[in-house]
């Protein structure tokens, strides 16, 4: 006849082998819908997550020994409406997901992230070293700028990019470094500065008409 306390031993050994699948399982679904979570915030298109995803990054950043390092790029595509009108909105995808595909390869290894903004605009935050910051971002911007093939056809690629350094912007947030990087890259756009131009204080602190950057796309448009 088996003591007592060797039957109680044996029960919770029970017990605990069978909850042991139950919180494997629980651990799995988990997993599971973090991964779907996180696959629902990016685009599908081309695979990258979005504003609010990068402003957060950016954020935590700043928040690290780090910050005089970090560096907030917008790109711009440049003829992507063309692209679509001439060649039809699949050769518009490909572009994107192209776009998509070498910003991701571009990140990958570094302390760094990408996101898509909307149509044709493109951000990035990385970490950089100071000695070489400028010859990686203009590196990225020739990596994006090689011409790719969709349906027979050889699609040229170029993007007007902005930069705005946190060391250059002491005390701001991804915001602000985002509104700087964009005026610094309708700058470079506009002709009105060569690259690479580095967003100032003043550019950070451009007036907007409805939200957006004057000479936007819909800053025309009646304030909702």
């Amino acid at each position: 006849m088996h003591s007592p306390s060797l039957l109680r031993q044996r029960s919770r050994t029970l017990v605990i082998a069978a909850a042991v699948p139950l919180a494997l399982a629980a651990l799995a679904d988990d997993v599971r819908v973090r991964r779907q979570l996180d696959a629902a915030r990016k685009d599908p298109l081309s695979g990258l997550p979005g504003r609010d995803d990068l402003i957060a990054y950016t954020d935590r950043l700043l928040r690290t020994g780090r910050r005089d390092r970090v560096h907030l790029l917008m790109l711009d595509g440049n003829g992507f409406k063309a692209v679509n009108d001439t060649y039809g909105h699949a050769a518009g995808d490909a572009v994107i997901r192209t776009m998509g595909r070498r910003l991701t390869a571009w990140t990958a290894g570094r302390q760094a992230q990408a996101a898509r903004l909307g149509g044709d605009e493109f951000a990035v935050t990385a970490v950089l070293p100071p000695a070489s910051d400028l010859a990686d971002i203009a590196a990225l911007r020739e990596q994006l700028q090689q011409p790719l093939t969709h349906d027979g056809l050889t699609l040229q690629m170029t993007v007007s990019l902005g930069i705005a350094c946190a060391a250059d912007l002491p005390g701001e947030d991804a915001s602000r470094l985002l509104r700087g990087a964009d005026t610094a890259m309708y700058k470079v756009k506009t002709g009105e500065q060569a690259f690479p131009y580095l967003a100032t204080r003043a550019d950070a602190y451009t007036s907007t008409v409805n939200g957006r950057r004057p000479g936007r796309p819909g800053t025309h448009l009646p304030a909702a």
